[in-house]
């Protein structure tokens, strides 16, 4: 045994040290002590070229931003991949093998094989990390390390060679300098002949042991799934899991059960491509059951509830409509099981359509105006495909959080039995809000790199105009009563005008009547809240129904021909407002505009088609009537101004929201002395268990309605 001290050690840090050893040995040897396994390097289940780059990345070469130079010698360096030298999935030889040619070179400087040091620093008890690569072949083995100003740093290097069988090299690397940001990663260079990774892990170090308590604790998952009418999709997704349960997948030990909630009539359990795999795989691990749509706050309330019902130590959320990468599942387990303090530990979402664009990685809530967005300097849709981990410094960076998506969320029972489940809202802001009050509680969020799921993008939905405008605006509203740090909510109230009179201004008047009846519903207190959760729906359906805004046919021709009485002014379309006082003259003139008799010629036939990036408040407001085009391009709606609506709606929106300024204080008070039963198990119990489930789709002939209460669960 050799043993090599890296040269370059970080400032304050104490040495980092390399060991290697040849003949038979393991990446990942903590089954055999007291050392615990953190993450384990893997590659793509699936084969998939177009998600190869989140796991390995090419040959890096360096290539300097953006001033930098002798005037700005600080500037980051970034680093790009060579021509012809990304990897290719020809090279992925297995689950935890990949093959690096003669003389080539690869990274895991990627979002799923570079270690968040910084994460690990923040939230766990760990304070020195080994790294563990079994290679053949022969080559180096490098380490480096990231601050967070995206600073690349080469910690240790390590030659193997191609003799004697596998190649054990080991790094125990401090966590200490990571305070605000950084990563460690590591990369492989062949040599004389080709170089392949056995398999790799970063585990818990015996240089800098944790209690024994800590390293023996495994806490119990329960994945819960709440499915509405997906049963492809959901079934899909749990044929992944099974799979990775078996032995050897990953998830041996880890997941106790799968709890899928099924609120539709079309059943998960109907579905016959993927079902059966799933329900042999998971075998008694499985349970589905049925209940009424309670809307995504009830089924993962009900995920909850089962989590404690059933004794586990984490219940983790996951959306029907996703992918995941169960070593993320893995991951987020033993976060939290090594974690200082009880922790909420959340998942990433990459879009589905386009694996590598990362859709949001840390969010949290502006309290003065009361509305999620990106936190810090991070920023949304960023594609790991075209900008690596190397070459974007805002991604070195730690930032914390106000809460994680339910997209893919892990929460301990221990912080269910102290908060409570989610507010009966239905759907949008449950996990916001729930972020928030475990906040107030002192309980922390993580957005865990690492831990992250495929998902259908939101830019494919009209869910700011359909039928969730209710509860957009309802849900804000409750969240911003209960958590408001203002005494009136802030901005909150004016904001929700100015969306109201863009609305208006766009001829959205079912959006508009909704947002209204959201604010009438918060009036009458939330006491009804629960009840109201199976029957808002079809109640919000019937009334878009009445608007032509809300209906959409698929094709043009399904409308009038377009016709206008007057050609553009000067040949020029509406341009996007520069500058407030652009914007001021633009609102002005579609208000005025709007005491206008409408053209009569607008009335039998739409004056303009308007694709659905163009239709703002400051394009439809220059129109009397417009074709425009859903979010997912399967169809459009034909819509119409209308004087007197217009009129009749600003008129209501005014008064309802001067009330709601003025009783804001009294609103608050209310709403945050009923938290505690709203979100209480026994609440959500009675609802569980006294609401009709609906029959499924497949009954011929339908079936009376069964309550949740009678028939509760199926073991599958």
């Amino acid at each position: 045994m050799t043993t090599a001290t890296s040269k370059g050690t970080p400032t304050g840090a104490s040495k980092n040290t390399a060991t290697t050893t040849a003949g038979a040995g393991s990446a990942a040897p903590a089954k055999a002590s007291a050392e615990r396994v953190l993450q384990r390097v893997v590659l793509p289940l699936d084969g998939d070229q177009d998600v190869l780059p989140l796991y390995v990345d090419g040959q890096l070469m360096a290539a300097p931003r953006l001033g930098a130079g002798p005037a700005n010698p600080n500037a980051v360096q970034a680093t790009v991949a060579a021509p012809g030298t990304a990897p290719t999935t020809d090279q992925v030889l297995g689950r935890t093998r990949f093959c690096v040619p003669i003389g080539e070179r690869a990274s895991f400087a990627t979002y799923f094989n570079a270690f968040p040091a910084s994460y690990w620093r923040r939230f766990s008890v760990v304070s020195v990390v080994r790294l563990s690569v079994k290679t053949t072949g022969s080559g180096t083995v490098v380490v480096y390390r990231s601050n967070a100003k995206g600073n690349v740093q080469r910690v240790s290097a390590v030659a193997v060679e191609a003799k004697g069988g596998p190649t054990t090299t080991t790094f125990d690397l401090p966590l200490k300098p990571f305070t605000d940001g950084g990563w460690y990663w590591f990369d492989l260079h062949a040599g004389s002949d080709d170089l392949v990774m056995e398999e790799a892990a970063w585990t818990t170090s015996p240089t800098a042991p944790i209690s024994p308590e800590l390293a023996a604790k495994r806490g119990s998952v329960v994945v819960t799934i709440t499915t509405l009418n997906r049963p492809d999709y959901c079934s899909r997704l749990l044929r992944t899991l099974g799979e990775a349960v078996q032995p050897g997948g990953g998830l041996d030990g880890i997941v106790a059960e799968v709890v899928c909630t099924d609120q539709g009539t079309q059943l998960v359990s109907d579905d016959v491509e993927a079902f059966p795999d799933a329900q042999r795989l998971l075998g008694d691990k499985l349970t589905v059951i049925r209940q009424a749509n309670l809307g995504g706050s009830g089924g993962f309330s009900r995920g909850m509830y089962e989590g404690l019902q059933r004794g586990h130590d984490y219940v983790l959320l996951l959306d029907d409509d996703v992918m995941v990468e169960p070593e993320g599942i893995a991951r987020g387990a033993a976060f939290a099981d090594l974690a200082k303090t009880p922790t909420i530990v959340g998942g990433h979402m990459f879009s589905m359509y386009q694996r590598t664009l990362l859709n949001a990685w840390a969010e949290g809530v502006q309290r003065w105006k009361f509305w999620w967005g990106p936190s810090g300097a991070s920023e949304p849709n960023h594609d790991l495909g075209m900008q690596n981990l190397r070459s974007t410094p805002w991604l070195h960076r730690r930032f914390d959080v106000d809460y994680n998506g339910w997209w893919m969320c892990l929460i301990p029972t221990s912080v269910i039995r102290q908060l409570g489940l989610s507010l009966p809202i239905f759907i949008k802001w449950d996990d916001a809000e729930y972020g928030l009050r475990a906040q107030d509680a002192g309980i922390p969020t993580a957005s865990f790199p690492g831990m992250a799921v495929w998902h259908i993008p939101w830019t494919d939905k009209d869910d700011g105009i359909d039928w969730q405008a209710y509860y957009h605006a309802r849900n804000r509203v409750v969240a911003a009563l209960l958590h408001s740090p203002y005494p009136r909510g802030g901005n909150v109230v004016r904001e929700l005008l100015m969306t109201q009179l863009k609305h208006l201004l766009s001829m959205q008047y079912s959006a508009a009547e909704l947002r209204l009846e959201a604010l009438e519903d918060v009036f009458a207190g939330p006491q009804g809240m629960h009840e109201q959760l199976p029957t808002k729906l079809p109640h919000i359906r019937a009334v878009r129904a009445k608007y032509s805004d809300a209906v959409y046919k698929p094709e043009a021709t399904d409308f009038p021909a377009r016709k206008r009485k007057k050609p553009p002014r000067k040949g020029r379309e509406a341009e996007v407002p520069k500058g407030r006082l652009a914007v001021l003259k633009t609102a002005v003139v579609g208000i005025v505009k709007q005491g206008r008799s409408v053209d009569s010629l607008a009335q039998s036939n739409p004056q303009a088609a308007v694709a659905h990036q163009d239709a703002r408040w400051w394009m439809l407001s220059q129109y009397d009537s417009a074709l425009v085009s859903a979010a997912d391009g399967t169809g459009m709606a034909w819509y119409r101004r209308d004087r007197g609506r217009f009129i009749d709606l600003v008129r209501r929106s005014t008064a309802l929201h001067e009330r709601l300024a003025r009783e804001w204080p009294e609103l608050a008070a209310t709403y945050r002395a009923a938290l505690p039963d709203l979100v209480s198990p026994q609440a959500w119990e009675k609802t569980f268990h006294g609401t009709p489930v609906a029959a499924p789709a497949s009954a011929q002939p339908a079936q009376p309605a069964q309550s949740a209460q009678s028939a509760p669960s199926t073991k599958q």
